[in-house]
């Protein structure tokens, strides 16, 4: 049976994103992505939720990237859902559950949607495929 992996979010950058290489080089860049959601309780009071995701840029698009992102920023994100764990220090195992992102839109500014390009007109910031590599654990340098 075939099975879908797809996430798409609309947040705004809650820092400043942080680029990292992994030991053979291979640059990472992590986003930390608010979502805001609105709601009406039970009692009739309007609520808001945030919720906070870890987004994951692989390549020379991550690198790209952290050069024009900065914290408040908003994105649109669309990649898969991923998740890793690795035992702590205290010996228990832990878990993080991570976006993959496959594209990155920049929103914003001017009230139009814009994209950022790397090198090569016509490009999405982020577009999956070759170049976005699968990692072990062992790969991720955080």
């Amino acid at each position: 049976m075939a099975g879908l992996n797809r996430v798409m979010l609309i947040g705004n950058l809650g820092q400043d994103p942080e680029l990292r290489f992994t030991q053979g080089g291979q640059p990472v860049l992590n986003l930390r992505i608010a979502t805001n959601e609105s709601f009406v309780n039970r009692d009739g009071e309007r609520q808001d939720r945030t919720e906070w995701h870890t987004v994951i840029i692989w390549g020379k698009r991550g690198e790209g990237l952290n050069k024009v992102l900065a914290k408040g920023k908003q994105l649109f994100i669309e990649g898969r859902l991923q998740t890793r764990s690795w035992d702590g220090k205290d010996g228990a195992k832990r878990y993080a559950t991570e976006v993959v992102a496959t594209e990155v839109i920049l929103l914003g500014g001017n009230g139009s949607r814009e994209r950022q390009n790397t090198p090569g007109a016509g490009t999405p910031a982020y577009s999956g495929g070759a170049d976005s590599p699968q990692h072990g654990d062992d790969d991720i340098p955080f």
